[in-house]
């Protein structure tokens, strides 16, 4: 994503002015935040004949007409970011070659959902806990959209809704700590999304992301420029993870490979 020419300046005089940093901070608050719920109310104002049209249009179903407005909703959110966050994408060849699958992601903020507008595909059905489907402004969307309330559905709703979707050429992603880190760090890993990929047998693919703990960390309101970074890593094969406790192989594996790429991101944007 191409960035203003003041981002690069602005985030080298930050690193030597605390005075600065916290300016810049509050600046984004006050901008970002009306902007934000600004262009939320305009999309539900838009949404009925803009889905009329995408519908007539392209033929799709209604779930993934609204994964799609989600999506583009979601570049929205970019595009107000752009002036206080540089966006990086590594490694998306790694995402590009397969379909479908399930992803994996990191949790570190309530930002990390928009970020997904970074991905190169549109058609992704999030799999969360009951609490986002609670808000009003967002839940009936996320119906619409078929996402997976993971938290009050049995396992075999999740298995087949899953699997719905990944005969439609969908995918499925899942924050597989089941909740935003506290601290910045990896937590440990649920092990529904690895389970379901050797069921399933579905490619899992391990997407790590970086940079939302210092935008919009847990418990704070005010925002902070950063630098986030998306990296897809190799997309894994669970059928070599067949028995009993071959989820839980697989969960180990993915968990030490995401530290791994995690802690090599955050050394790299010092």
């Amino acid at each position: 994503m191409a960035l203003p020419a003041v981002v690069p300046k602005t985030f080298e005089l930050m690193k030597e002015n605390d005075f600065i940093r916290r300016s810049v901070g509050v600046a984004m608050t006050l901008l970002v935040y009306p902007l934000l719920v600004a262009w939320t109310v305009l999309c539900i104002i838009f949404f009925p004949p803009a889905f009329l049209a995408w519908r007539l249009l392209t033929g799709w179903p209604g779930g993934r007409i609204m994964r799609h407005v989600i999506w583009v909703y979601g570049h929205g959110w970019l595009a107000i970011m752009a002036p206080f966050v540089r966006f990086r994408r590594q490694d998306f060849d790694n995402l590009r070659a397969i379909s479908p699958s399930i992803i994996v992601l990191n949790h570190l903020s309530f930002f990390d959902t928009y970020c997904m507008a970074l991905l190169p595909f549109h058609d992704v059905t999030f799999a969360v806990r009951a609490w986002p489907f609670r808000m009003f402004w967002y839940g009936a969307f996320m119906r619409l959209a078929g996402y997976l309330n993971v938290e009050d559905s049995s396992w075999e709703e999740i298995r087949d809704a899953s699997s719905r979707v990944l005969a439609a050429g969908g995918h499925l992603l899942f924050f597989p700590e089941g909740h935003r880190s506290r601290d910045g760090e990896l937590q440990q890993f649920g092990g529904g999304a690895f389970r379901l990929a050797v069921e399933t047998g579905a490619s899992l693919v391990p997407l790590c992301i970086s940079g939302t703990w210092q935008l919009l960390p847990p418990g704070r309101f005010l925002l902070s420029p950063s630098r986030v970074t998306l990296r897809a890593l190799p997309a894994i094969d669970a059928a070599r993870f067949a028995g009993k406790n071959g989820h839980r192989a697989l969960m180990r594996q993915v968990w030490k490979q995401m530290e791994e790429a995690l802690r090599e991101m955050d050394g790299s944007r010092r």
